[in-house]
């Protein structure tokens, strides 16, 4: 009996030149295929939340970092969880704005806020951007100097000088951010096997995560969340999501894979630093002064390797900040100014200059004592923090903005409760400032 044509053409499909493959075969091998692309199209989605965390993970984080442990030993690692989840909502809700807007997030803010809003919100991110270049600029000269010797401020004047010409000649920076992903990757993996070299207390670092407030702690507690729960790089996030075309179709994925894991790598990073720190240096109970000091933390892994390991690190995560924030600083407040949003404008690039020069400037002007220089300048970003942070709350809540990606009451409540602690602390600081 002869087989109907039908038949075979439904199990076989013609081969391209030996024989003909079975349907079932060729459906699975585009199955796989199909696989491989989403797969890749997911993995693609990674990036504007893991610039924010990579811009948290500067010299001010590991600053603040090494000397909450070296001067507090686990007592503070609290303040890196509550900060990492706030820090998750906020992104979270700036990446929807990124997804919702039409326009960039400060235009955005000027159609259903007014324009003088939208200017408050350049300004304050540029003033953000101000304290943090402070960091950079103090951090990239101390690195740089550890390396080879010579003043930090020369090579403070020499990191600023390279910074400005990357600026002004971008696809540069795509080779220069390699080399320093990897330099900031070294001490990533110096910090992971330090973590269990140095053997800490890992009860007492569970017992870190009860919150407390030791005594002479506040100002440091001000600087790890002015630099782990960093609202200005959550605000420029929704900049990354405009500018990459995400869609309501992505958000999901881009949840899991981009906002969720930017944010919480950099906030693991810096529990690791100050669990390390305290079971190298806590012994002494003072919070370590100089760069040398904070260099000591790799020394039960390395020797005196570990201080080049920690000197190339610093000035890795320095330099990358550095451009990250004079680039975000010198957008928003041209956005703000109403001279566009793109990083290439005029304007944006004479801002990004300002910045620069407003860090090199206190660092020439504050040399004694650089690393308190870099807490102070962290804390003091608290105080423009809590506006940013109402502005993302509020833009995330407006119905004709957001309609069914607005946020939900459980969004809201971490949104107030992030809100409400920048508020209090950058009421304490200023009370402290002026008392």
């Amino acid at each position: 009996m002869s087989e109907n044509p039908k038949q075979r053409h439904a199990s076989t499909t013609p081969g391209t030149g030996y024989g003909r493959v079975p349907t079932e075969t060729m459906r699975s091998i585009v199955d796989r295929r199909g696989s491989r692309r989403s797969f890749w199209r997911t993995l693609a989605l990674v990036g504007p939340a893991f610039v924010a965390g990579a811009w948290q993970f500067g010299p001010g984080n590991l600053t603040t970092a090494v000397q909450a442990g070296s001067g507090y030993q686990y007592a503070l690692v609290w303040v890196i969880i509550v900060s990492t989840i706030l820090m998750i909502f906020l992104t979270d809700m700036s990446v929807r704005l990124g997804i919702k807007s039409p326009v960039s997030l400060i235009s955005s803010i000027k159609d259903h806020l007014g324009a003088w809003v939208g200017v408050v919100a350049g300004v304050g991110v540029f003033l953000i951007a101000l304290c943090f270049s402070v960091g950079n600029a103090v951090g990239s000269g101390l690195g740089l100097s550890m390396l080879f010797g010579g003043s930090p401020i020369m090579w403070t004047v020499i990191c600023t000088a390279a910074v400005g010409g990357i600026l002004l000649l971008r696809h540069v920076y795509r080779l220069v951010e390699k080399v320093l992903v990897v330099a900031v990757a070294l001490m990533a993996i110096a910090f992971i096997s330090s973590a269990f070299i140095a053997n800490p207390d890992w009860a007492a670092v569970g017992a870190g995560l009860v919150p407390t407030a030791p005594d002479g702690a506040w100002v440091l507690i001000i600087a790890l969340v002015g630099t782990n729960f960093s609202v200005n790089a959550a605000f420029y996030t929704a900049y990354g999501t405009k500018e990459r075309g995400r869609t309501e179709e992505q958000y999901r994925d881009v949840t899991a894979v981009d906002t969720i894991p930017g944010i919480v790598a950099p906030g693991v990073m810096t529990a690791l630093v100050i669990v390390v720190s305290a079971a190298a240096l806590g012994h002494t109970g003072e919070a370590a002064p100089t760069i040398q000091a904070l260099a000591g933390v790799f020394e039960p892994l390395a020797g005196p390797v570990g201080t080049k390991i920690f000197a190339l690190g610093f000035f890795a995560s320095a330099f990358s900040s550095m451009l990250a924030n004079a680039t975000a600083g010198g957008t928003m407040l041209a956005d703000g100014l109403g001279r566009g949003a793109s990083p290439s404008s005029r304007a944006a690039k004479l801002i990004s200059g300002a910045i620069l020069f407003f860090g090199i400037a206190i660092a020439v002007g504050f040399q004694s004592s650089p690393i308190q220089l870099i807490v102070i300048a962290q804390s003091l970003t608290v105080l423009v923090a809590p506006v940013l942070a109402l502005l993302i709350v509020v833009m995330a809540n407006r119905r004709s903005l957001m309609r069914e990606m607005r946020n939900t009451w459980w969004q809201n409540a971490f949104g107030v409760i992030g809100l409400v602690a920048v508020l209090a602390l950058s009421v304490r600081l200023a009370l402290k400032l002026l008392g």
